[in-house]
């Protein structure tokens, strides 16, 4: 079983071993596939994810490292990007991006900062009410996402009452 994943123009890949690099005008993605009995070859402008012979792998497996390589290829392509926005009731919420940390300023009106991790390559910028996260990893981009919503998770409280956070409103 060999499936082939398409390189589009202004995509570059190199594969050592089990290591695949896509290099595009929207950044670099580089993952290593640790699975026995895989084998990643680039012939001309495509890249096809195959079985050694005489050996197994699941072809559930194969189609889930297909679908890392196609993600891998449009987010060094095009990109990944997730609008976001603050809510808050009464407090006003300040955001501020420290090297690889978002800092949650005043959230429900706590003296200490709440801090998210961003993962990555992924760029955080926050303007006013919104907030952007974009990168060439797809991956890399929801756990960033999903750092800030656990940032912000409020507990002991009433969610139906309390509804400050930093909510997705777009994702491209």
């Amino acid at each position: 079983m060999v499936n082939v994943v398409s390189i589009p123009e202004g995509v570059t890949v190199s594969v050592a071993g089990k290591k695949v690099t896509f290099k595009g005008q929207k950044g670099t993605n580089e993952r290593e596939f640790n699975v026995k009995g895989l084998t990643l070859k680039l012939e001309g402008k495509e890249l096809s994810v195959g079985v050694e012979a005489g050996k197994f792998v699941s072809p559930a497996i194969i189609g889930s490292i297909e679908s890392h390589l196609r993600n891998m290829v449009a987010g060094s392509k095009d990109g990944y990007e997730k609008k976001m926005k603050v809510i808050y009731a009464h407090f006003p919420i300040t955001l501020e991006v420290k090297g690889p940390v978002l800092k949650i300023k005043n959230f429900i009106g706590e003296k200490q900062n709440r801090e998210a991790a961003i993962v990555g390559a992924t760029k955080v910028v926050p303007k006013g009410q919104d907030v952007t996260v974009s990168g060439p990893s797809k991956e890399d981009v929801g756990q960033t996402v999903a750092n800030i919503r656990t940032a912000v998770r409020i507990r002991n409280r009433d969610p139906r009452v309390f509804q400050d956070g930093l909510y997705v409103v777009e994702e491209e």
